[in-house]
């Protein structure tokens, strides 16, 4: 198995390209829904947030390919891009101002305590579910020079993968075009079984065909990857391996999802490196936090930590980003994996789905820094 090999930066466009779609969140804070009048809106979506926070915090040249509905909610999410130094490539729509087509809203509070957050979604005629192949021209986005990629690293998700049928062949349309031009492919599993559901029962399909197709869909994509991000569960699930009981262990137990990789390889030869956060939930408040990361043959365990959650949407794509800035970097695994869980921890402690924190923060608590007052 080849080892996992990054194009250099001299002479590309962008370090990060993303493919997903763009939503905004409405938060209410700790007031439940039902009885909350106001509510912070802020624009999100997986595979956006990953190149948001490598673009704000880490400083990396990041990209979004994206749907875009040309109404005022769309010129907000625009604006949002725009602040992030993320460059945009948008396939644009036109809402009739009535049914759309829309932006999606994804409903999300914090919760409280022991008092579980709460997730649903309003997804109805989005722009991103018409995506479809030809829906950008990849040859011109990926174009290099002199042998150079024009981009060093493309990554997608499972969520925008469940979309519609046609976004899951997009996304593989897109990795053939980065595997062509040399870049390296990741892919967030981010198994969601509500969606996948929901779309199959569109083309009249049972839930058990749901799950079928899904792993199906999944497993195809997953052939082209080279950096998959994927708890057990996800694992299992997503991509229909065997695997230990996941809830008869230990939530920051590595020994399950480490025992999987043989499975993963075996499957997927082309894989280079897997890896995923550890999390117990006391509260919604309180976590006990860690990662682990499984490259080129060696596995690596991240330290575990007491979080005090503020918000914990999106700290899985913090770690994401912390980690694949690492390797973009040349950093060894264990420090890359170190920044990963880092920087996710801290994102949990500021509202909203992106970084808020600085490189100089992610650093020092990557090296066993504390929370002492800085003066």
């Amino acid at each position: 198995m080849a080892n996992l090999q990054i194009p250099a930066a001299a002479g590309t466009t962008h370090d990060l390209l993303a493919l997903g779609a763009l939503v905004t969140r409405l938060d209410p804070g700790i007031i439940p829904f039902a009885e909350a009048n106001e509510y912070a809106l802020h624009v999100s979506g997986g595979e956006y947030n990953v190149a948001t926070n490598l673009s704000t915090c880490f400083g990396q040249r990041t990209a979004i390919a994206s749907a875009m509905v040309d109404y005022p909610i769309g010129r907000r999410i625009e604006f949002a891009v725009q602040k992030a130094g993320v460059t945009p490539y948008y396939q644009r729509f036109t809402s009739d101002g009535v049914r759309g087509p829309n932006m999606a809203i994804v409903w999300s509070d914090r919760g409280q305590g022991v008092r579980a957050p709460v997730v649903f979604y309003n997804r109805a005629n989005e722009a991103a579910q018409l995506l479809k192949p030809g829906s950008f021209d990849w040859g011109k986005i990926f174009a290099g020079t002199n042998g150079v990629p024009g981009i060093r690293w493309f990554h997608s998700g499972g969520i925008f993968s469940a979309l519609s049928p046609t976004t899951s062949e997009l996304v593989i349309e897109a990795m053939q075009a980065a595997k062509k031009a040399g870049a390296i492919v990741s892919f967030d599993l981010n198994y969601r079984a509500k969606l996948w559901a929901v779309a199959a029962a569109e083309q009249g399909l049972s839930a058990a065909q749901a799950s079928e197709g899904a792993a199906k869909t999944l497993r195809k994509i997953v052939s082209y990857v080279d950096v998959l991000v994927g708890n057990e569960e996800d694992l299992q699930k997503g991509l229909g391996l065997k695997g230990q009981d996941v809830e008869s262990k230990g939530k920051l137990d590595p020994s399950s999802f480490f025992g999987m990789i043989e499975s993963v390889t075996k499957d997927f030869p082309n894989i280079k490196a897997v890896a995923t956060t550890l999390r117990e939930v006391h509260s919604t408040n309180r976590h006990s936090w860690s990662a682990v990361l499984w490259l080129d043959g060696k596995s690596y365990q991240a330290p575990t930590c007491k979080l005090d959650v503020y918000d914990r949407v999106g700290g899985g794509d913090g770690f994401a980003a912390g980690i694949f800035y690492g390797l973009l970097s040349g950093k060894s695994p264990e420090d890359s994996l170190r920044l990963g869980w880092a920087h996710g921890a801290l994102l949990t402690t500021t509202p909203g789905d992106t970084s808020m924190v600085s490189l100089d923060q992610v650093e020092a608590f990557a090296a066993g820094g504390s929370a002492r007052i800085q003066r």
